[in-house]
């Protein structure tokens, strides 16, 4: 990957999770934390609702033809749900979990985003 389009797939990145923090807020989800570090892995959100901690995912394209919500394939999966894991562990939490998808489409100057709320359900491995 050139160093052109690295930094622009980290811009677009910015630019989602801050629509995507944004659209959470407007819900009622309080963001805890953004761009937590598990090792290699990153969760993008982390909000509570109603009693309910949810780790979220955001994936933001530019004139995509395939949907963003279909790159959180079950690696990624896997590994939110390990990054999860550590975050629960390190901060002795154990109330109820969910993770969310949140999906950002740009396209042709509009903003298409959806939510896809207890998007997966993952496996803990220890």
């Amino acid at each position: 990957m050139e160093q052109n389009e690295k930094s622009h797939n980290l811009e677009t990145g910015r630019t989602g999770e801050d629509i995507a923090s944004q659209f959470l807020e407007k819900k009622g989800y309080q963001i805890i934390a953004r761009n937590y570090q598990a090792g290699k892995v990153e969760i993008d959100l982390i909000c509570m609702k109603d009693k309910l901690l949810v780790f979220v995912e955001v994936k933001s394209r530019f004139n995509a033809l395939v949907q963003p919500e279909n790159a959180v394939d079950f690696a990624k999966q896997r590994n939110l749900a390990r990054a999860a894991e550590i975050y629960l562990f390190k901060n002795k939490i154990n109330d109820p979990i969910q993770f969310d998808i949140i999906a950002i489409n740009f396209y042709h100057g509009k903003v298409d985003i959806a939510h896809f709320e207890d998007a997966f359900y993952p496996v803990f491995y220890k």
